[in-house]
């Protein structure tokens, strides 16, 4: 049921040890899936305890306040993704629909200790435990099903046209317009309507261990990008701009990683993202460390530049107030931002909707997890629409961009042949 502020019953939650070793995607659901995993551990939820939907982030985390105000959690783990927990994915436009879903059940894992969370509206004993409960059916989990399979043609967004705008975006730039924009496209497909969706996501979870592979409400990815960790009175993001393709032998991979690390084009893209993030940062912390600058991280297709930024909270921020400060940042908009994102208005033919926004979780206290909703589609019955962007900046060439789109459709077309 979807809620507004006021309209909540007082929430109670309790966290106990839960012995399982099972894959946690096997304790999510087939058709509608609900996870936020990465290197084999993380959160998948099911059943709902409460969905919230507002129409800004700054709304939606003043509704999930009044909610943990008033709820009762007992938590006997007491690991980051214990306790009260929702599951988060907000519109890349920030006056666009965005939503929280506190689960009734949460199976998780950290550090190799795995755990149950139980959410309901009537008080659960001290005494007793979620496995007891009536309401918590941890029979839940069943194995996952075949892999679906889907074949992708070009969306609203044609290659063509795709070209077409960069070159127009290079010119604007060229013109003093903005200095950075990121241009989208999209794919659509069809697949079985009666396929195990969590299939898909143990593709992406293997295939790109080290990324968040997420799921919620029909949205579905493997992201590299964090957005905003905050845990404890500390932040940490990690911010990803600048693309190249993986080598196709070692020499020649060592070869695109001295490249990408020594190209004007993608250290420029890489700094408005990067300075877009400190500028935000820096306003809610005593100090921020960036490292000495930027460095190629690998994914398994192709190399990205990233920077790792830390930070102590001075203000009493939670994860939805950065998230809300952060988003959108240059790296999935562009810089300045409000020129990027009318730019993004007028060339792009399709609504992001939750693409490129923000994906994630928050507990009760405020602290959580959240990526950028990269490398993913959306699915919708028996439909399914994926995005992929590029940074365009001055010396931008349009085939080149196109091509770097296709880079970063690979995860998702290759999750669903």
């Amino acid at each position: 049921m979807r809620r507004t502020a006021g309209s909540l019953p007082p929430l109670h939650t309790h966290t106990q040890l839960l012995q399982d070793d099972s894959p946690l995607l096997e304790w999510a659901s087939a058709r509608r899936p609900l996870a936020f995993l990465r290197n084999g551990e993380g959160l998948v939820g099911f059943g709902e305890a409460h969905t919230l939907a507002a129409h800004s982030i700054p709304e939606l985390a003043a509704i999930f306040s009044d909610a943990t105000a008033d709820a009762t959690v007992i938590d006997d783990v007491e690991l980051p993704g214990t306790g009260l927990v929702a599951f988060g994915s907000f519109a890349f436009s920030p006056r666009g629909p965005s939503m929280l879903v506190i689960p009734s059940v949460i199976v998780g894992r950290r550090g190799g200790v795995t755990f149950v969370t139980t959410t309901i509206s009537t008080p659960l004993d001290h005494r007793s435990t979620p496995l007891d409960h009536p309401s918590t059916p941890l029979d839940h989990r069943s194995d996952i099903g075949a892999a679906t399979s889907a074949s992708f043609s070009p969306g609203s967004m044609s290659p063509k046209r795709y070209e077409n705008a960069v070159g127009e975006v290079v010119r604007r730039i060229a013109a003093g317009e903005a200095s950075k924009v990121v241009l989208a496209r999209d794919l659509v497909g069809s697949f079985s309507n009666g396929s195990d969706l969590r299939a898909v996501l143990a593709r992406l979870a293997d295939a790109y261990p080290d990324t968040f592979t997420f799921a919620v409400d029909g949205l579905m990815g493997s992201s590299p990008e964090t957005l905003v960790t905050v845990r404890a009175g500390t932040v940490s993001a990690r911010v990803l701009a600048g693309t190249a393709a993986r080598g196709a032998d070692a020499t020649a991979d060592a070869r695109a990683q001295r490249a990408i690390a020594a190209s004007a084009k993608d250290l420029a893209e890489h700094d408005f993202a990067v300075q877009s993030v400190l500028s935000t940062l820096g306003r809610h912390t005593s100090r921020l460390d960036s490292g000495a600058g930027p460095y190629p991280l690998p994914l398994p297709n192709l190399w990205h530049l990233a920077s790792d930024i830390s930070g102590a909270l001075t203000d009493g921020s939670t994860a939805l107030d950065l998230v809300a400060a952060l988003h959108p940042t240059a790296a999935v908009a562009g810089s300045p931002t409000s020129a990027a994102l009318a730019m993004i208005a007028e060339l792009e033919p399709f609504d992001r909707g939750r693409y490129a926004g923000p994906v994630g979780w928050v507990d009760a206290n405020g602290d959580g997890e959240w990526a950028i909703a990269l490398r993913c589609a959306r699915f919708d019955n028996d439909t399914v629409t994926a995005y992929a962007g590029a940074g365009i900046v001055a010396e931008s060439d349009p085939q080149r961009e196109l091509a770097e789109t296709e880079l970063k459709f690979r995860p998702i077309v290759e999750a669903l042949r």
